[in-house]
């Protein structure tokens, strides 16, 4: 009876295994091709990349290339992160179809919506880097340097500070997701993410100085979205708490008296 329990263990093991590298293959196969559609246009995507920074350097200066490979690797390294920034609904999607079959019914319906929010939220927090941060943040930095000095920007340091700024930016406005999943999941009461505003604009703040440049600008524009977005997650939670208690309630059969 052990010897049988433990083959079917090590069968449930093993599609489980084959399962995930289906999934893996699936998402991979979606950044390649996405990567090789792509790839003639690779010095395109980077001069739209850098463009926030380009309209804000003084005439006459122009980015550079201090590596021999930075000219060919960097639109490269570009490419592969635009693909994979355009596949992220497909990688997503492999991993919610992953995890769904141990999901209960109720955890399904409320699981897709989530990863809709989760991808718009993190392409809205990468945009509004790209649009509203980097203008001011880059007007900014070029205005402050002192006569005399040119700025003329690498461009591999570059593409690697933007593209921790996009990250940063896309997971900040995952707020909302984390405040639901908390209030979902037991972990924490509505009335006690309310009771805790000001600890959260706060850490805010602090969060923005630690992963942003060192200007009051930036920090700025991450923090206050931040605690915006909490305050809709803490309205979000509420809304879900009463329609869950409004379905319980339907459900339970009516007693007569």
């Amino acid at each position: 009876m052990s010897q049988q329990t433990e083959d079917l263990k090590e069968e449930s093991l093993v599609s489980h295994l084959i399962e995930l590298r289906s999934r893996l293959i699936k998402a991979g196969s979606v950044v390649l091709v996405l990567f090789i559609c792509l790839a003639p246009f690779a010095d395109f995507i980077f001069s739209q990349v850098a463009m926030p920074l380009m309209k804000q350097l003084p005439e006459g200066s122009t980015m550079i290339a201090t590596q021999v490979a930075s000219p060919f690797l960097t639109p490269f390294k570009t490419t592969i992160f635009a693909a994979l920034f355009l596949a992220m609904p497909v990688v997503l999607f492999q991993m919610l179809s992953f995890t769904a079959p141990g999901l209960y019914d109720n955890e399904k319906r409320f699981a897709i919506p989530l990863m809709v929010s989760s991808v718009l939220l993190f392409y809205s927090g990468a945009l509004f880097a790209y649009w509203v941060v980097f203008p001011l943040m880059f007007g900014f930095f070029t205005s402050a340097a002192p006569e005399g000095v040119s700025v003329m920007t690498d461009i591999s340091s570059y593409l690697d500070f933007v593209l921790v700024l996009f990250f940063a930016f896309g997971m900040a406005f995952e707020v909302p997701i984390a405040t639901v999943m908390l209030v979902w999941s037991g972990l924490a009461s509505v009335e006690r993410l309310a009771a805790s505003r000001a600890y959260v604009l706060l850490g805010a703040f602090i969060i923005g100085m630690l992963i942003t440049p060192p200007d009051v600008i930036s920090q700025t524009l991450l923090a206050v979205p931040v605690y915006l977005l909490y305050e809709c997650g803490i309205l979000l939670s509420r809304i879900l708490i009463k329609k869950n208690k409004e379905e319980k309630d339907a459900d339970e059969p009516s007693i007569n008296p």
